[in-house]
């Protein structure tokens, strides 16, 4: 299970190291390992969220995440991402970019940190989103049930979440323009900046877990229209074969699953400068990261570790909502990586640990019931 699961991850490390230290001998190939440590530390809550996503989708689009999927957040995040963003904040063509990224390092890494503010915006905000519409819904496992039962009260507010999530932007971006102000820097005209990015985060949550819900309800609505005519068929003695559906849900919960991806991999490749500014070796490392969260997050569906450890999913929305701070802090202050990484490590693992103290607990009141029945 694990070779199968993990195989594809194995071969990517071992192919990124032989050629980092191809690239650049040994002091590349620590680089890269360290990389790839980063970014799965940084990631782990990415997979335990994409999991619970996952595991709605067949074994086709299962599929297709592990190599679509990891194309696109290994080549498109990793590699052509940070590209994209010194080709907008320098107003250079591709191949200017790419030459930039190459051979000048130093110029690079200063274009990649000045476009930090809006990427963080952008990726605070789509983040802050996914949060606050998991702790307002009402749910029936609570893990701390002292916060989460008020907040479930408060959700039955419409939009509450949108209002939320829009003045914390406001005091971010007008954070950063007095700070900016003050210190007498060139960034006071970057508040707009980020204040528009933050919205365009906002917009990119909206249109596409928008659209991932509503097909999600049209592929739930016909594997019940599905289930009652099998069940007819079975009492008439017809047999009936079954239809393929899902395709546009599973299609829209895919694309919800990479603009997530999006989100979660800017503290990765911003955090990433702080080791290198060499985009190859960059790409290696975070792109041998990313394949160990999504081989992770197909090991959980299939595991049913989600299932069993009903606290997990909790763990790894308050890691987001963390995250999701921490990024928009980084707009105007530096927050060190090791930080961001294990306060997320820190949540999963105490939701860990209540699960399995549940578990615990669940046991024994199953036993005593049992015990109790031959009295009774």
């Amino acid at each position: 299970m694990v070779l199968k699961t993990f195989g594809w991850s194995f071969a990517v490390t071992a192919l990124g190291l032989v050629a980092a230290v191809l690239y650049g001998g040994w002091t590349a190939f620590g680089i890269v390992a360290i990389l790839s440590i980063l970014e799965i530390s940084l990631s782990f809550d990415n997979a335990v969220v994409n999991a619970g996503i996952l595991k709605k989708m067949n074994a086709f689009w299962q599929k297709i995440f592990l190599t679509i999927g990891i194309l696109i957040a290994v080549f498109g995040m990793r590699l052509v991402f940070p590209v994209v963003i010194v080709a907008v904040s320098a107003q250079l063509g591709p191949i200017e970019a790419v030459e930039l990224a190459l051979n000048d390092k130093d110029k690079y890494e200063e274009l990649v940190t000045d476009a930090h503010p809006s990427i963080a915006a952008f990726g605070g905000m789509f983040l802050l989103m996914i949060f606050l519409n998991f702790i307002f819904e009402d749910r029936e496992i609570k893990w701390l049930a002292w916060l989460e039962r008020p907040l479930a009260k408060l959700g039955k507010v419409e939009a509450l979440s949108v209002c939320i999530a829009l003045i914390v932007l406001m005091v971010s971006a007008m954070t950063f323009a007095v700070n900016a102000h003050q210190h007498g820097g060139g960034h006071a005209n970057k508040a707009e900046t980020v204040l528009l990015s933050g919205v365009a985060g906002l917009i990119t949550y909206l249109i596409v877990a928008g659209l991932s819900s509503f097909f999600e309800n049209k592929l739930e609505e016909e594997e019940e229209r599905e289930h009652e005519e099998e069940e007819k068929a079975r009492k008439s003695g017809k047999k009936v074969t079954a239809v393929a559906v899902g395709g546009k849900a599973a299609f829209f919960m895919f694309m919800y699953l990479e603009v997530l991806d999006a989100s979660f991999s800017f503290d990765g490749v911003i955090g990433a400068f702080a080791i290198t500014n060499d985009i190859v070796l960059m790409a290696l490392g975070l792109g041998i990261g990313a394949m160990y969260v999504r081989s992770l997050t197909v090991y959980l569906v299939r595991q049913g570790t989600l299932d069993e450890y009903v606290y997990l999913e909790h763990g790894a929305h308050y890691a987001i909502g963390a995250l999701a701070i921490i990024l928009l802090i980084t707009i105007q202050y530096q927050i060190h990586e090791l930080i961001t990484g294990l306060v997320g490590v820190a949540l999963i693992g105490w939701s860990f640990v209540s699960s399995l103290r549940r578990n615990r607990e669940v046991a024994a009141q199953e036993a005593l019931s049992e015990k109790a029945e031959p009295h009774s």
